[in-house]
């Protein structure tokens, strides 16, 4: 026997949720689940034993919608994600542009809406740090970006500039753009961002790898694998990976469907999935971003937005891609074998999307193809009962569905009731019926699974996470313990086709993480306390907390 883990608790993340206080692994699987005395015969003399000592062992967690790459590049540069004030921002900004003179932009991102006035700040307040360098800073959610005036410059952009169909340049009264970049605007300044080096991007891939073992995730389906944003290709870091037996998570990833082009791009997907199943890298999923985000705007709503009065705008959001392309795209796809992974926020791109996967049951039939739907911030009750309807899997990032600055100045009053009640449905998905996937799109958010398990039991935010002191947000949407785990398990695992782990039962692969207590057996309020200790793939640790 290679390992044996003893002195449980031992949570299986089975249907039946039963639980076990030991497990044996021989060769990357699990060749027993029991109780102590059960699997204490096959210790042998060279059988690596963990004394459990009462800390649960549960199976590996699974992220169905993280930026691996994209996180670790964020990690290398001018990383503004720790921090949450305008003041902390430009002292890190101003430090970084210091101690990296000679790089030809200043790269990095992480910044909050909530801590600038309408959640837009200006170039002038970046070029009094950076002088005349051209900067381009990501929001923390990536669908806006602080542009100085000389990555305006350079771009070409002016009160002349119109915006693009998918996007918004912020302004002025006047026209003159004021250094925020919304959506598809910021395409017009990133073309111009120098090529990220393929060693940049494996040695990226390798930090958020590390970063994702040490809170316990083993596998993971990265959300954009093609051109987007300021971070480049992360495909080609995983096939390198690979080639040098770097990569010891389970990945899947999800092409991503050019917003701008249409059906023509189907073969150029089929051709990239091919290629990369012959380098090993599973690519057997596409992503389309439907729209954008409520604080900005750009998520599609069925009805307008508010405005700061209360009243109606003429504003419902953007429809990324057109529902009847996005009919026959997803029907394309779907007769392809491709899982289709769509962004949605707002009720109507939620909608649109379920529409979509209905048009393709209608005309394909049911496949095992998993198709999900990410994020879900605002869905139209109608709709809820359709996941389970159409076999499509809700899939949750749970540490949005908190009350914190950004949903409270920026969200909550744009939206008015009853949108704002809509917001995070969990609790009325799992009671429909429908299949709960969990993921948390780092580097948006941490990637740490027990701070989103933790809003998503107590509809709060832990302490380590909060940003300010709020009461429970939509507490009848609570999920139980064991649920929120299981979607970070067993759920997570559906949607990436990951047969064989996503549980602990005999067969499956050792993919294992030991945390440092037993959650079930403490307040609801500690639960996001909880740390990993050590973390396995196939009965190997590829994480070990130093101490542990």
């Amino acid at each position: 026997m290679d390992l044996v883990l003893r002195g449980g608790p031992v949570l299986t993340c089975d249907a039946a949720g039963t639980r076990a206080s030991a497990v044996a692994v021989h060769a990357g699987r699990v060749v027993a689940v029991g109780h102590d005395d059960a699997v204490a015969g096959l210790i042998g003399q060279r059988t690596e034993v963990v004394d459990l000592d009462g800390r649960l062992l549960l199976p590996g967690f699974q992220d169905a919608h993280v930026h691996t790459v994209w996180g670790g590049l964020d990690l290398m540069r001018c990383d503004l994600a720790p921090l949450s004030t305008r003041e902390a921002y430009l002292e890190r900004i101003a430090g970084y542009a210091a101690e990296h003179p000679d790089d030809p932009w200043l790269l990095g991102g992480g910044w909050q809406m909530s801590a600038f006035p309408g959640g837009t700040p200006r170039a002038s307040e970046l070029d009094a740090v950076v002088g005349d360098r051209p900067a381009f800073l990501p929001n923390r959610d990536g669908h806006g970006a602080w542009v100085s005036s000389r990555a305006l410059a350079l771009a070409g952009i002016d009160r002349t500039t119109p915006d693009p169909p998918d996007g918004r340049i912020e302004r002025d009264p006047d026209g003159t753009p004021t250094g925020t970049l919304h959506e598809g605007a910021m395409t017009l300044v990133n073309r111009l961002l120098p090529v990220t080096s393929d060693e940049d991007m494996l040695r990226a891939l390798q930090l958020g790898q590390e970063y994702l073992h040490s809170v316990g995730v083993t596998a993971w389906q990265d959300a954009i694998i093609g051109g987007y944003g300021d971070a480049g290709d992360a495909g080609p870091a995983y096939v390198h990976a690979i080639e040098r037996g770097l990569l010891t998570g389970r990945v899947v990833g999800a092409l991503w469907w050019d917003r701008n082009r249409g059906l023509e791009q189907i073969d150029e997907l089929v051709e990239l999935r091919e290629s990369y199943r012959a380098a090993g890298f599973a690519a057997t999923s596409v992503k389309i971003m439907q729209d954008g985000i409520v604080e900005n705007g750009t998520a599609a709503m069925l009805e307008p937005y508010l405005d700061v009065a209360g009243a109606r705008t003429s504003n419902s959001g953007i429809s990324f891609v057109a529902p009847e392309l996005l009919d026959r795209a997803v029907t394309r796809l779907d007769a392809l074998g491709f899982q289709v992974h769509v962004h949605a926020i707002g009720d109507r791109a939620v909608r649109e999307a379920l529409d979509a996967f209905e048009a393709a049951l209608r005309t394909n039939g049911r496949s095992d193809n998993r198709h999900h739907i990410a994020h879900l911030q605002v869905v139209h009750p109608d709709d809820v009962p359709r996941f389970r309807e159409l076999g499509v899997t809700a899939t949750m990032q749970s540490l949005w569905a908190v009350l914190e600055p950004q949903m409270v100045d920026l969200a909550l009053p744009f939206l008015g009731e009853p949108r704002a009640s809509r917001q995070y449905p969990w609790g009325d998905l799992r009671r429909s019926g429908a299949v709960l996937a969990a993921g948390s799109d780092w580097s948006v958010s941490t990637p740490d699974p027990w701070a989103a398990i933790h809003a998503a039991v107590n509809r709060r935010a832990h302490r380590d996470h909060a940003e300010g002191d709020y009461p429970a947000f939509l507490p009848e949407q609570r999920l139980d313990l064991a649920t929120a785990i299981t979607a970070y398990t067993a759920g997570s695992a559906w949607v990436n086709h990951l047969e064989g782990t996503g549980t602990i039962r005999v067969g499956a692969r050792a993919d294992l993480v030991v945390v440092d207590r037993d959650p079930f057996a403490g307040p609801a309020e500690e639960i996001g306390s909880t740390r990993t200790l050590q973390t396995f793939v196939e009965g190997v640790c590829v994480w070990k907390e130093t101490d542990a």
